[in-house]
């Protein structure tokens, strides 16, 4: 019929907006998880309203503390996008921390190596070795899965535990510094070290107060153009798209799915591996023990709350970086907020983003197609 109905948008009447998946959910199980929050707050006789009232101050209420929020948020971006990369093709990568942390290495030798090389050259081969290092340790399982069936859950589990004892023989016996016991290296020259972003906006006349924020935080919103690019406008990211979807879709038209799948986690390994750029080259300027500090497990979260695509996942590490920066806030002004409630904090929005994200999607479309019937 030439005069079928639309509802608005031009949809056909009953049909879901495609922004409740894309946004509404998100914000309700945010919501549902603050309010879990609150409750456990206001359980030990503090004042949610108070709480997080702090806790959005400390993250976003002076310009160091939203350095900060950016410099945890950059960590949350790349590993966001190695799951989302991997996602797409249908693997559920959970190796981003092994592979941050092999970027870490990478990373860490260039800075042990170049001393005395201008830090363009620094920057440049610490990029290419953290992705180089990081994409190496996502290969074994990449290809385990496509030509011998191994899971990636499993393989990418087994390589985080390998990740984490190498670098500890490593730290302990070959790169420490002679003459002391704490794991790390010797410092690396400072002309090796990636520029904060506060040097960096001096000569613009912007100034701002000195915060572990640096380059690496351009270069992750960078690395959500070019993954945005990748998947969805070229002819690759069409067939991985394809054979996340439907492999048996994909090798009928042409595809070769085990291609897909290593080199899908090729990219995800070197995307989790500027990790370490950031960390090692940025901040740290030498290597040590678990700088990664779990970011790997909570790009999984992040990758999720952001529906697997670039804005998403922005926007979602910036949530995860205000919860650790103004969660530290939190354990600072108020005695009983511990450190380790901040965490259960955190883990709920996790919950919620994560294993209970689709809690309020039955009840949300059923609405939706209500009103647009109507």
């Amino acid at each position: 019929m030439v005069g079928e109905a639309r509802g608005s948008g031009g949809r056909p009447p009953g049909t879901v907006p495609g922004w409740v998946g894309r946004a509404l959910l998100p914000a309700l199980n945010l919501a549902a998880a603050l309010l879990l929050s609150g409750l456990v707050v206001a359980g030990i006789g503090e004042s949610p309203l108070a709480a997080l009232k702090v806790l959005a101050y400390g993250a976003f209420g002076y310009p160091e503390a939203v350095g900060f929020t950016l410099y945890y948020a950059t960590n949350f971006i790349f590993t966001g996008l190695a799951v989302a990369v991997a996602f797409h093709a249908g693997l559920f990568n959970i190796g981003g921390e092994g592979q941050a942390t092999l970027g870490g290495l990478g990373a860490g030798l260039v800075g042990l190596a170049l001393t005395g090389w201008p830090w363009p050259a620094a920057a440049l081969l610490g990029i290419a070795a953290s992705a180089g290092f990081g994409a190496a340790w996502a290969f074994l399982p990449g290809w385990l899965q496509a030509k011998r069936g191994s899971h990636i859950v499993i393989t990418t589990i087994m390589f985080n535990v390998i990740a984490a004892s190498l670098m500890t023989w490593l730290m302990v016996d070959v790169l420490i510094k002679p003459g002391q016991q704490s794991p790390e290296s010797r410092d690396f020259a400072p002309e090796t070290w990636l520029p904060a972003m506060d040097a960096m906006l001096a000569p613009l006349g912007l100034a701002l107060p000195s915060s572990p924020l640096n380059l690496s935080f351009p270069w992750a919103l960078a690395c959500c153009g070019i993954v945005y690019v990748l998947v969805w406008h070229t002819r690759w990211g069409f067939e991985l798209r394809v054979t996340g979807q439907n492999e048996r879709a994909a090798v009928y038209a042409g595809i070769r799915p085990a291609r897909i799948v290593v080199t899908a986690m090729l990219l995800s390994g070197a995307l989790a591996g500027f990790v370490g750029l950031n960390e090692i080259l940025g901040v740290q300027h030498r290597l040590l023990l678990n700088f990664t500090g779990g970011v790997g497990f909570v790009g999984i979260a992040v990758a999720l709350m952001g529906r697997n695509h670039p804005v998403g996942i922005v926007l979602a590490a910036l949530l995860f970086g205000a919860l650790y920066q103004g969660g530290t806030e939190l354990s600072f002004e108020f005695q009983t907020i511990t450190r380790e409630l901040v965490v259960v904090i955190q883990g709920l929005v996790i919950l919620f983003a994560g294993a209970l994200e689709h809690l309020f999607r039955r009840r949300a479309e059923a609405l939706f197609r209500r009103v647009g019937a109507a």
